[in-house]
């Protein structure tokens, strides 16, 4: 084995029991208000989007009584002073203050918004099968299958590492062999989750 191949699999492995001992020092669970933080930096990323229960911050420059933060509910609706109900579920930031600008523009010269994601509450994921936990869990920016499964607490001990699959949205089935990342083999296998990946662990 190379000494690069070497400090590659102890890198590997290192964060793999980090990220495990970090969910057990915390009792196995990440905090609500931690992981919403995180959650809430999925606003940066340009194709993120809109769903019910996210809490949007619509900011109208220049117009105080139209800046607020409104909660998307289940049937995909905000509700904004002037124009009224309107459809947010499905959207990204960038599309709904484009549409809630051109909706002003009856009302106020030139306006422009912005729309930003304080709370990412409509991004999840799953985790079910051999895991201490299994669940739903909110999904931050940048979560990757290995952090997913920490925050499941691990794997119980008959658990089928090597045969571990992501079904995602679409019910394409993506294959993911945890032996094979954590000894350094293949680190291109620890994906990062999407919105409603569920992670089936055999």
């Amino acid at each position: 084995m190379t000494i690069a191949r070497r400090a590659t699999l102890v890198r590997v492995r290192l964060l793999a029991i980090l990220s495990l001992a970090a969910v057990v020092a915390a009792g196995g669970l990440a905090t609500a208000q931690d992981v919403a933080t995180q959650a809430a930096l999925m606003s940066a990323a340009p194709g993120y989007t809109i769903g019910p229960s996210d809490i949007l911050q619509i900011i109208v420059w220049k117009e105080p009584d139209l800046t607020r933060d409104v909660t998307v509910r289940f049937d995909g609706m905000i509700t904004v002073p002037l124009l009224g109900d309107l459809h947010a579920a499905g959207r990204t930031p960038g599309q709904l203050a484009d549409s809630l600008a051109e909706g002003l523009k009856q009302y106020i010269e030139a306006p422009r918004v912005t729309v930003g994601v304080s709370q990412a509450n409509s991004a999840r994921f799953y985790v079910i099968g051999q895991v201490t936990k299994s669940g739903e869990f909110l999904l931050s920016g940048h979560t990757t299958v290995l952090q997913g499964l920490a925050l499941a607490g691990g794997f119980r001990d008959f658990a089928k590492t090597e045969n571990i699959v992501i079904v995602r949205r679409d019910q394409t089935v993506v294959p993911v062999n945890y032996k094979r990342i954590a000894d350094g083999r293949d680190v291109s296998q620890n994906l990062l989750l999407q919105p409603e990946d569920t992670i089936v662990v055999p």
